[in-house]
């Protein structure tokens, strides 16, 4: 237990250093760091197959890929969603949006307990619909302050929830073919970092190599980590530990200059509330389990 909980904030706090890193490889552009990232991620990513013991079940969904091709279609578009979220994740920090897509990272946690509710018709508590509600007036207040709801918030809650609704349909809830999806996207990737002038950005940045290291490193370790927790832990527990992610997005955020505007506040206030009642409510739970 207590091994699965540093594991799960280990990996919360390096998700953080990630999105740290997107500012210290400027001058890289969104797209060429998404593409850089892949490149440098993957080969880590498959030495941790073995080092976290998943090598025979990657063999195994080999297999099934073969037997079930339909399975390729789903994961181009799960690949795609993907790909999508690791850009925002990058180009966010440099492009002043860090605040933007970490507010839609704390929504995210409410926006997964409506898909259990509706479409999977999971009973939620009452806690839990409170939390819900106290986030609609946050979002609703930041739609009539401000007459919109930024898009990088709204990408950053929707797009990992669809993602993994799919996942869960086809039954590839699994480290196997989260691999499987970096090496789809390895295409797109070459020809994104090849569209870089290397030479003229380590004249502008000499040791952007050795941060590419550092990303592919961390990144790697940051998944590894994320799996052993999730295998390590209630699932309760490991939901209640997964929120530390977005609050270290947000201190990363501050850190980098990013202030919150006035038309947030409100909407702040109501996904904080949001969150700990989440919390609280998944504490309750923990506590008449054992």
């Amino acid at each position: 237990m207590i091994k699965g909980v540093i594991f799960s904030v280990t990996a919360s706090l390096l998700f953080g250093v990630i999105y740290y890193l997107s500012t210290v490889l400027q001058p890289m552009a969104g797209d060429v760091l998404l593409g850089w990232r892949t490149l440098v991620t993957l080969p880590f990513l498959l030495v941790m197959l073995y080092v976290i013991k998943q090598h025979q079940v990657f063999g195994q969904f080999l297999i099934q890929l073969k037997n079930q091709p339909h399975l390729w279609l789903v994961l181009l578009v799960t690949s795609a969603n993907m790909g999508i979220q690791m850009w925002l994740f990058l180009w966010a920090p440099v492009n002043t949006r860090a605040i933007e897509v970490s507010m839609g990272y704390l929504l995210m946690p409410l926006i997964m307990v409506l898909i259990g509710r509706f479409l999977y018709k999971e009973r939620i508590s009452k806690i839990k619909a409170y939390a819900v509600l106290f986030a609609a007036i946050g979002v609703l207040s930041k739609i009539i302050l401000s007459g919109t709801f930024s898009w990088e918030s709204a990408l950053a809650c929707l797009g990992y929830p669809l993602y993994f609704v799919i996942r869960r349909r086809f039954n590839i809830l699994h480290f196997s073919s989260f691999v499987m999806e970096m090496i789809l996207l390895l295409p797109i990737s070459i020809y994104l970092a090849s569209q870089a002038d290397m030479s003229w950005i380590q004249s502008q940045n000499p040791y952007i190599y050795v941060w590419l290291a550092v990303l592919g490193i961390v990144g790697a370790v940051a998944l590894g980590v994320y799996v052993l927790a999730s295998q390590s832990l209630p699932m309760n527990l490991f939901g209640l530990l997964s929120y530390l992610e977005p609050f270290s997005m947000f201190t990363v955020s501050f850190l980098i200059g990013e202030r919150l505007e006035s038309d947030s506040y409100l909407l702040m206030a109501g996904l904080f509330i949001s969150i700990l009642l989440l919390i609280f409510d998944g504490v309750l739970r923990i506590r008449q389990k054992s």
